[in-house]
């Protein structure tokens, strides 16, 4: 049985130029994600919170926690969770 990519939990607000840069980069690298919006969910915000989140992006891939947007950190990070990346 082959193994899974983890799933991947992008956690944002919506006037975050990071948070638009991380959701292009994914998909250009055909990187599937769900977003969450911290200030339109609570239970989105208390995901956020139990992370240790203090800021966003904020991206949760499998038991991975990925804080900022930075393209190389990202990709290799992304690599060391387990994303196989296009």
């Amino acid at each position: 049985m082959a193994n899974r990519p983890p799933r991947i939990t992008l956690y944002t607000t919506p006037g975050c130029h990071h948070c638009r840069r991380i959701k292009q980069w994914l998909r250009s690298h055909g990187v599937p994600f769900r977003e969450e919006d911290v200030t339109r969910s609570a239970r989105a915000f208390r995901e956020f919170q139990r992370l240790g989140g203090r800021g966003v992006p904020l991206l949760r891939a499998g038991e991975k926690t990925i804080r900022g947007f930075d393209p190389k950190r990202l990709e290799r990070q992304l690599r060391d969770a387990g994303v196989i990346l296009d």
